[in-house]
């Protein structure tokens, strides 16, 4: 199956070289492109691409508000979060607003495009020890009182902390010693409890809740 992917950049040089690279791989079809935050969620409405490649700096709209309008307007699309600084101040705002993955626009072409298909799966992008570190600064920065965690099971708090410190559900399964087919039970559940949409979003919450804290291995 082709992937289809719309690019969403304010530079018309950044959307033609990574158009290039993407339509050049087997499997990845590049269905559009947009200028800022409002196009591209006309274009997403209009083309319902497999995965939006964002910037989060764009004129009119900026691709935090882009992203949370597309990841709730009922459509599987997936947004793969595209910037220049590893500590953008909005990338932590994009992955609570529904981004599946954050990745620098300077990675390594084999790295996007494996970054493309991962959240096409609907997987979060959270390998990258980049993502954590993001999310431990700007939650740590935030100064908040931690956000209380509804009911969970101590099994479910486990999995959420490990989840949070980046194990996939392979890793997990084997430091919890249960199946595989558990650890996605007990995701399913934590998504369902705690509203969040994917895994970086259990990230997210996990910090925010303090299960765990920043700069914890």
């Amino acid at each position: 199956m082709t992937l289809r992917l719309l690019i969403a950049d304010d530079q018309s040089l950044v959307r033609a070289g990574f158009r290039k690279l993407l339509d050049g791989e087997a499997g990845l079809e590049v269905v559009g492109e947009a200028a800022d935050g409002v196009d591209a969620i006309a274009e997403s409405k209009r083309l319902r691409p497999d995965v939006v490649l964002m910037d989060i700096r764009m004129p009119r709209l900026d691709g935090v508000e882009a992203t949370r309008r597309i990841t709730t307007d009922g459509s599987a699309t997936a947004v793969l979060i595209l910037t220049t600084y590893d500590l953008d101040e909005y990338v932590f705002q994009a992955l609570q607003a529904g981004a599946s993955g954050f990745l620098l626009k300077d990675s390594p072409p084999d790295d996007l495009i494996a970054a493309v298909r991962v959240v096409a799966r609907g997987d979060a992008l959270l390998a990258p020890s980049i993502t954590r570190r993001l999310i431990a600064e700007f939650t740590a920065r935030n100064g908040r009182p931690a956000v209380p965690l509804p009911d969970i099971s101590d099994r479910e708090r486990e999995v959420l902390i490990a989840v949070a410190r980046g194990l996939n559900n392979a890793e997990l399964a084997q430091s919890l010693f249960i199946g595989e087919a558990t650890v996605k039970t007990h995701v399913s559940n934590l998504l369902a409890k705690l509203g969040c949409r994917d895994r970086v979003q259990l990230v997210a919450r996990a910090y925010e809740a303090g299960v765990v804290v920043p700069g914890e291995p």
